[in-house]
């Protein structure tokens, strides 16, 4: 006597295999998100966001600060500003800009 299944374990089995496809599919496009994060990081790593030339370390203040010797733009990575601007009085220009981009008042 043939076995037939019921259209609930047709149900479960279709559902089984959309989860595992739709685990996969995810997992897939988790992998793709990295490896394209690691390209564009080595493709502009150290490269001036402005016009895209090689940026320099220098040091200012006793920290290394990334500087575009092609267009003069400085860039700080993250923490390098609040240490630069932490050694001023409260009313400084650099304290002032500190306010701004963090969100303080001013």
């Amino acid at each position: 006597m043939p076995y037939n299944r019921s259209s609930k374990e047709d149900e479960y089995f279709a559902k089984v295999e959309a989860d595992k496809l739709r685990t996969l599919a995810e997992q897939h496009r988790r992998e793709m998100e990295e490896a394209e994060r690691d390209r564009l990081k080595e493709m502009h790593w150290m490269r001036c966001p402005k016009c895209g030339m090689g940026l320099e370390e220098i040091e200012f203040r006793g920290i290394k600060i990334d500087k575009c010797f092609t267009c003069g733009g400085m860039y700080f990575d993250e923490g390098e500003f609040d240490q630069v601007a932490g050694g001023e009085a409260p009313e400084g220009f650099l304290a002032g800009l500190k306010r701004i981009f963090s969100g303080g008042a001013s």
